[in-house]
């Protein structure tokens, strides 16, 4: 019987040295997309006039897209025998996106402001591609390249609608 006070040690034929790098691009990117999850959900909280409607739907469809990879990354990192981020703490620490705690912000800067923060997650994922190509985590490796087209697609969306915002 395992003891249950033991250190989490899942098994994985990814080298130690290659895992630990994998499971720490993994956690950037875990951080960066909790980062724009929240800010996603707080200008679709915020988002106002004329495009109300339409902005507000698009930005809550995004933060449910964004937020449904964050699972499948986590339990990646714990695939590959390492642990993942543990508190909003552990984010903030982890992420390089940075949040916006402004009062107002118009809706044509959120969409601008969410569209950059897509494009820098996107320039992240494919760092990482390289990364989890190098410890042959061909798991990892597909699983950016969904996560990368999703990020692409959010920033060509947000583009589209803020060139008349």
């Amino acid at each position: 019987m395992a003891n249950p006070a033991a250190p989490l040690k899942t098994p994985t034929d990814i080298k130690t040295n290659a895992a630990k790098t994998v499971a720490e691009a993994l956690n950037g990117i875990l951080a960066d997309s909790f980062a724009i999850y929240l800010k996603t959900k707080n200008f679709h909280w915020h988002v106002s006039g004329p495009h109300f409607h339409d902005y507000h739907l698009l930005l809550d469809a995004q933060a449910a897209q964004i937020f449904a990879t964050t699972d499948a990354i986590a339990e990646r990192v714990r695939k590959t025998g390492n642990t993942t981020l543990r508190s909003i703490g552990d984010i903030a620490r982890h992420q390089t996106i940075k949040d916006n705690d402004a009062d107002f912000v118009s809706a044509a800067d959120m969409l601008a402001e969410l569209r950059d923060d897509n494009l820098k997650l996107v320039e992240t994922l494919r760092e990482t591609k390289e990364i989890v190509d190098n410890a042959k985590d061909n798991a990892t490796s597909g699983m950016l390249d969904d996560w990368t087209d999703q990020a692409e697609e959010r920033a060509w969306f947000l583009f589209e609608a803020s060139r008349n915002a």
